[in-house]
């Protein structure tokens, strides 16, 4: 592989893929000598420049605290905060922005509904249903919350292809069942889940549904209306935004029934020493200081994906994938992990007697950034009988030729253990 490979040429159906390749500054550059090739975006995508730009702007013009000044500095951060809100409703078709709660990510929304309504909803002898493909923060929180109420975690299993098995979920589901919390995708494998039938039987049964969106949200369209789920969660760094922002959004009518999970500034009413009352909804679970700047970067990340448009991006990364599951099937000694019915922007992959890590570490000589792990999906892992996989992941600004170049890596890892 040469310095001067040319990975940047379109050679895609995305005919403006040479104009959003040129908006993210740090794909512009090189690593060891070698053309950027970022195949990590389930981790954390790059940032365009209308985000850097308005995290800059933040800083540079606005920067105040929201919602408790009257001088003008506030005043323009607090409407740029709370536009985001409505921003982020539109993008779920949510019907309402008061149920736009802001966290500083996935993981923090998950425990917040865990910790507030799964305190009060989950009790002995009760169940609380996820899948075998989970995230560890869409794990540990219900485990936490088992072991503290006396009940039971409940797990869906999948097959060999990484696809789960919801044949039984009328069985599965029942009136022990509480809380049924699923991955919309799964980081590990690419897989995205039929949450649709998910959150209908669970609807039937009177279970809370919660729903992880991190690896969806930048990737296909989410509609809380059609889905009738109760709440769902993601986090603005998976969607080309900044890292500790995230969003969870959740019914109003729960909202309401659920106590803050955590207390401070900006959440309350009132306040005296023999007690206090709190804010509406959703600022009575906004304890602190905001991250105001990473709100506003989120709202310029919505912008950028609708600009793009979620079709397009969803048309692109198909043809992204399914040229790199085409190419692996043809490389001697690599075995892809998880054939699922429908995939959406990552595939994982182990080479015969290379731990993913010394590949991962040679990848990157050659510029090729890739995750090697087990991608805080340990019991997926386990079930595929695997200690870790190399995982390429894939958005909007990816080429075909940076498929090539993939290969070409693993190719060259190959050699050096050959």
């Amino acid at each position: 592989m040469s310095g001067t490979r040319p990975i940047h040429e379109s050679s895609s159906s995305f005919a403006n893929l040479d104009e959003v390749r040129s908006s993210f500054p740090c794909l512009q550059q090189e690593i060891h000598g070698k053309p950027l090739v970022y195949l990590d975006s389930a981790a954390t995508t790059q940032k365009p420049i209308q985000v850097l730009q308005a995290l800059e702007s933040f800083y540079q013009e606005d920067c105040s605290n929201v919602h408790r000044g009257v001088h003008t500095l506030s005043e323009r951060a607090t409407h740029r905060y709370e536009a985001v809100r409505t921003k982020v409703a539109e993008l779920l078709n949510a019907p309402d922005p008061h149920g736009v709660i802001f966290t500083s990510g996935t993981t923090e929304s998950i425990n917040l509904v865990a910790r507030t309504i799964g305190r009060t909803r989950v009790s002995a002898g009760d169940q609380v249903l996820i899948s075998a493909m989970e995230h560890h923060a869409n794990i540990v929180p219900w485990q936490m919350l088992c072991e503290e109420q006396g009940a039971q975690l409940e797990i869906i299993d999948c097959t060999d292809d990484g696809n789960l098995k919801l044949d039984d979920l009328q069985s599965r589901i029942t009136d022990r069942t509480k809380v049924v919390s699923i991955g919309h995708v799964s980081n590990a494998v690419g897989t995205m889940h039929d949450i649709q039938k998910v959150i209908s039987v669970a609807r039937e049964k009177g279970a809370i549904t919660m729903i992880d969106s991190a690896q969806a949200i930048s990737h296909v369209p989410i509609d809380v209306e059609k889905l009738g789920c109760d709440f769902i969660a993601f986090s603005a760094h998976k969607m080309y935004g900044p890292t500790g922002t995230g969003v969870l959004w959740g019914r109003k009518e729960l909202l309401d029934q659920m106590s803050p999970w955590q207390g401070g500034g900006d959440m309350i009413r009132t306040v005296t020493f023999e007690g206090s009352t709190f804010a509406d909804v959703p600022w009575k679970f906004e304890a602190g200081t905001p991250h105001i700047a990473g709100v506003i970067g989120l709202g310029a990340a919505i912008d950028f994906i609708q600009d793009v448009g979620l079709e397009s991006i969803r048309s692109h990364e198909t043809q992204l994938l399914e040229a790199v599951v085409s190419k692996l099937d043809q490389i001697d000694g690599l075995t892809i992990i998880g054939r699922p019915e429908n995939r959406v922007s990552a595939v994982s992959f182990v080479l015969d007697a290379i731990h993913p890590h010394d590949a991962g570490t040679i990848m990157d000589q050659q510029g090729v950034a890739i995750r090697a792990g087990h991608h805080c999906a340990m019991p997926l892992m386990n079930r595929f009988g695997v200690a870790a996989t190399i995982r390429a992941s894939f958005a909007i600004y990816n080429t075909l030729d940076e498929i090539d170049a993939l290969v070409d890596g693993i190719k060259n890892v190959q050699e050096v253990f050959n």
